[in-house]
């Protein structure tokens, strides 16, 4: 690869079978917590397929519903080793990805990101470009939402509680960039729905939501 050349990434993307996914939004009838859940995840996955710096988008999932979502919109769909974990599952995604497209970068993305831009996440896969290992911090400051590794280098995510520090303490570096709020805002309950659609949901989120407040579960 060109000295000039942009890096390519593989993003996997991890999504939970939908009846249990997304707990904290307990508020809402199981019917709707499952529909937000599904849309933020294909709202998330639009916004890397259409980054131009992103080769391949790589959903891990067992749900058939969100299969079914994500492969229309061009991502590619395998099988969680269940109970196995998030890191797990990004780690055989990421295992997935470098075994046939080797020499890109890789980057793990929550799926919770219903107002990110392709903009945002071109911008920081570009920054990640520069250094060994990356992450973006989410809104509350204690989490992450994006975690990436260039080629060669082993992939280590480490999300969960306090992985703003535990990936500090791995080595990665904290991106700190500008106007990227919607990367920034993961969504877990009705108030950071809320912020996120502040911020600008997109298509699939903002529907479900609009159906949400039109009337009963």
């Amino acid at each position: 690869m060109g000295t000039n050349t942009p890096l390519t990434w593989s993003v996997v993307i991890p999504v939970k079978v939908l009846a249990l996914a997304k707990s904290r939004l307990a508020d809402l009838a199981d019917t709707h917590r499952e529909a937000v859940a599904l849309a933020m995840a294909a709202d998330t996955v639009a916004a890397a397929v259409a980054c131009p710096a992103v080769g391949e988008v790589i959903v891990v999932s067992d749900d058939p519903a969100v299969r079914t979502e994500v492969e229309a919109l061009g991502a590619q769909v395998i099988a969680d080793r269940p109970g196995a974990g998030l890191n797990q599952a990004l780690a055989a995604g990421a295992e997935h990805a470098a075994g046939r497209w080797p020499g890109r970068g890789l980057a793990a993305l929550t799926a919770d990101l219903p107002a990110l831009s392709a903009r945002e996440l071109t911008a920081a896969l570009a920054a990640a470009s520069a250094v060994t290992q990356a992450f973006v911090a989410d809104a509350a400051g204690s989490g992450t939402t994006l975690y990436t590794a260039m080629p060669g280098v082993a992939f280590s995510p480490r999300f969960g509680p306090q992985s703003r520090l535990r990936h500090r303490e791995a080595g990665a570096v904290e991106l700190d960039l500008p106007d990227v709020p919607g990367l920034r805002r993961d969504v877990d309950t009705l108030a950071d729905l809320g912020q996120a659609a502040r911020i600008g949901l997109g298509r699939k989120t903002l529907s479900v939501r609009e159906l949400i407040r039109s009337g009963p579960a």
